[in-house]
Parts: C-alpha cells; structure tokens; sequence
C-alpha cells in the first residue's frame, strides 16, 4: 500500500483522513515520522500555513507530503476566527472555550451564516500544489451531538438540520471542507500514477 505522510501531529484530523481514504493509503503522522516539533504557522493564510507546514516537512525530513489548516469564518464577524480558529478564545486551543466564544460574539446578530474552509498543500518531488475545499453552513445558538471534534457540535450544514457533531461519519466525510480538499488531493495523486 501505498504511503502518504500527513504533516499534523493533531490525532483527530489524522483519523478523519484515513476515514475518508478508507484504506487507499497507508497514512503516517508527524509523530509516526519522529517529528515533534511545533511547526511555525505564521502566515496570514490558510494557504500559507497549509505551505508553510508541508515545506517544514519536505525540507527537514526529506518526505514527500501534505499538510492542511482549516478554519471557520463567521460572515458576520468579518470572517473570523479564521486563521486563528484553534486559538480563538486563547491559547489553549480550547475546544469549548472557542465555540463559547464564538455563539457570544454572534449574540444579537441575525447573520449567521459561515464557512468551513480547508487548504490543502502537497509537495511531491519539490513541486507544490494548493487544493481547497469549503463547505457553507451556519452557527447555531446552543452545541449539539457528540460526534466530530472543533466547532463540529455549532456548525449546522448547509441542506442539513443537524450539525457536523450530529452526523454520520461517512456522511459528514462526504461534504465536509477537508472531505472535499482531500477528494481533490486523491484525484491528482491518482492522475500522477497513471
């Protein structure tokens, strides 16, 4: 089977992409390749981050890789938290803290529509490429379903009446933002091996 290393030391995100590839590849962590250091994300971008992450990789490790950061932007918060999703109610990268954070901030604003964008860089043989993936939804008022993880139990769908944390895995897997970035990953990786 073939190897991808997924350049994240996060297990929930590792696990989401082994679902979603469902045994297509053999998928290795920061932590299966002996890097434990906290990669910089310094950039402005999702993009940047995503780049930042995956050249970290290549360069230090010598690992052909992908890399991801995700976020959520809230239409009436001027699409914040965006960048700094993880971090948004500090550094803790407090799950909780964050969707309390957020439902607040939202409070009074009839507006709550917002975005789940992912971007996803890959580095094969030290050529770059960029793929993204977004799913539109929006806040909900109160936390709902065990499921997921990050704002998954606030974020509602859209054509849904459940939430990402209400979901069926496969489901969500399907529509969600990484689900999609991911999907156009697979396709060009498979475009390459014919």
């Amino acid at each position: 089977m073939k190897k991808i290393i997924f350049a994240t030391s996060n297990p929930n995100k590792v696990r989401e992409v082994k679902e979603i590839l469902d045994g297509q590849y053999e998928v290795l962590s920061l932590v299966d390749i002996g890097c434990h250091e906290d990669i910089p994300e310094t950039a402005p971008t999702f993009e940047g981050n995503a780049l930042q992450k995956a050249r970290y990789v290549y360069e230090k490790y010598g690992f052909d890789c992908f890399s991801e950061d995700t976020g959520l932007e809230v239409d009436a918060l001027n699409g914040e938290p965006g960048i700094y999703t993880a971090r948004y109610a500090g550094p803790a990268r407090d799950a909780d803290a964050n969707m309390a954070k957020t439902i607040k901030e939202l409070e009074g604003k009839a507006n709550r529509g917002a975005q789940f964008r992912t971007a996803m860089a890959l580095i094969i043989g030290g050529k770059e490429t960029v793929f993204e993936g977004i799913v539109r939804g929006s806040i909900r008022k109160e936390k709902s379903g065990s499921g997921g993880f990050g704002y998954d139990p606030i974020f509602e769908p859209q054509g849904y009446e459940i939430t990402f944390a209400e979901m069926d895995k496969k489901e969500k897997n399907k529509i969600s933002h990484r689900g999609l970035a991911l999907q156009k990953l697979i396709a060009y990786l498979k475009k390459l091996e014919e």
